[in-house]
């Protein structure tokens, strides 16, 4: 199917298409392709999101013959640097905010233990067959004769119109050859809320076994793209329905589920979870605050208890959920730094804001939170309101009107205290000094003493009452100061 994209038989309104096709690099590369006899086109993601009106920066640029050379010649042209790749046949060139990559022509064949392809040479026909998903397959060609004509051999612009991931291939093959293929299409499903095409969805059922060959790695890099997504609960629907999930990550998977004993049953966790994690999209693109959410009841299937008088229980399923993260971050190839610490803090503290928000407010209660959540305590609040996922209207606006009340104390005694990231007053190399005293109990239970007395509001944030504090509980265990 040829079809000239500024007629408007397309999609994308062609108005929005021009300012592509006018961008003078297209120009550079049409001109380049003609005075080298090479036929070139635009394929791929960037021609895709064209159609659906999605800023683009990344162009990939398919040649028939050496893609190399041509970037190369291109290079010349712009008098810019070309990173060339011999061993995967590509070139790539950064141009002011432009990145764009550049290939032959190839085919592709595949090991049953492996998605690493088997290359030749090959038509675009044969370029477009090996792509993932008819979405993808697009190319404009950029020859001077047919600048602007789209090639779309199998549907793609029918499947942009009815939001659809299809495969140019039996699916079945597609995702046998390439299985990170399956994750790549429930990561465009999530991304751009589109449906997968049944047969596809089916394929993934019965070759979901084979994500097994490829890395950790890769396979966190889709999971984490579709995290980020607007509605990632699309994307974690599709895992769980097809079986990916219960192989990749399947501590989350253990979520899902209702048991009910003598008439009384608990919430499903795997999808609270997942309305925890959509509910914190409205408010933050931060991925390891999302993390937070996917993880905050975690180890709910390990804590769940059935107490007779009471129902269900998941006592201390907050400490046990932070002790797992490192685990879980081991498994997915997640970074082990300041990141996963984060999110253990998160998950740890989680509870805590919510049972601020049932209760009367303290100060030392709020001196406390602070203390523990330190420079997280606004995102702690953001998981705590995104937690609130009850269908009883009432409750929810009571929570969420309890949390503002929260916000606003935990403002004030900031404000008053300065409790966030705090530093006692009174340092162990103080108390040390001013006893003569070796490190040891003593001076960790003075220590403690100071710092709970101005958590308690006994005694203010100040140097001076600290000191005097000290002093008396000393007293009170024998020691005296060593100048007197």
């Amino acid at each position: 199917m040829q079809s000239d994209l500024n007629e408007g038989n397309s999609k994308s309104p062609s108005g929005d298409l021009g300012v592509h096709l006018q961008n003078p690099i297209f120009k550079t590369l049409s001109t380049i392709a003609d005075k080298n006899s090479t036929e070139a086109y635009v394929i791929g993601g960037f021609v895709r999101d064209l159609f659906l009106d999605r800023p683009s920066k990344d162009i990939d640029v398919v040649v028939v013959g050496s893609g190399i050379t041509y970037a190369e010649a291109v290079g010349r042209k712009l008098n810019t640097k070309v990173a060339v790749f011999k061993s995967f046949g590509t070139a790539n060139i950064k141009y002011h905010d432009l990145e764009i990559e550049f290939v032959g022509a190839r085919k592709e064949s595949y090991r049953s233990d492996s998605r690493k392809p088997i290359v030749e040479d090959g038509t675009l026909e044969d370029d477009q067959l090996r792509r993932d998903f008819t979405i993808n397959a697009l190319a404009i060609n950029l020859n001077a004769g047919h600048f602007g004509e789209l090639l779309d051999p199998f549907g793609g612009i029918k499947d942009l119109e009815n939001k659809l991931i299809r495969t140019p291939l039996d699916p079945e093959i597609t995702f046998s050859d390439d299985p990170l293929r399956m994750m790549r299409a429930i990561r465009f499903a999530s991304q751009l809320n589109f449906n997968i095409d049944p047969a596809a969805l089916d394929a993934i059922k019965t070759q979901k076994q084979r994500i097994g060959i490829v890395s950790k790695e890769r396979i966190t890099d889709e999971m984490n793209k579709i995290i980020l997504s607007k509605k990632p609960s699309i994307g974690f629907k599709h895992l769980f329905d097809t079986g990916l999930l219960h192989i990749i990550f399947p501590q989350m998977a253990q979520l899902y589920g209702v048991e009910i004993i003598k008439g009384k049953g608990h919430k499903d966790n795997f999808y609270h979870t997942l309305e925890v994690l959509d509910n914190i999209c409205a408010d933050t693109d931060d991925l390891w605050l999302r993390w937070a959410a996917i993880l905050h009841d975690i180890a709910k299937p390990a804590t769940k208890r059935f107490e007779e008088g009471h129902g269900w229980t998941f006592h201390g399923h907050e400490d046990r959920g932070a002790r797992m993260v490192p685990k879980i971050f081991e498994q997915l190839k997640l970074p082990l730094n300041e990141k996963m610490k984060y999110v253990q803090k998160l998950v740890q503290l989680h509870l805590r804001p919510i049972v601020l928000a049932q209760e009367t407010v303290t100060d030392s209660a709020v001196r406390r939170l602070l203390f523990d959540a330190g420079e997280e305590i606004e995102s702690l609040m953001l998981l705590c309101n995104a937690d609130v996922t009850t269908k009883n209207e009432y409750k929810k606006t009571k929570y969420r009107n309890n949390f503002e009340l929260v916000k606003q104390k935990l403002k004030d005694v900031e404000e008053r205290d300065k409790i966030r990231n705090w530093q006692p007053p009174i340092s162990g190399n103080d108390i040390m000094e001013t006893f003569g005293l070796d490190a040891g109990k003593e001076v960790g239970l003075i220590k403690n003493a100071i710092r709970e007395a101005i958590l308690e509001g006994e005694i203010t944030n100040d140097y001076k009452e600290a000191f005097n504090f000290m002093l008396d509980q000393a007293k009170q265990m024998g020691l005296n100061p060593v100048n007197k």
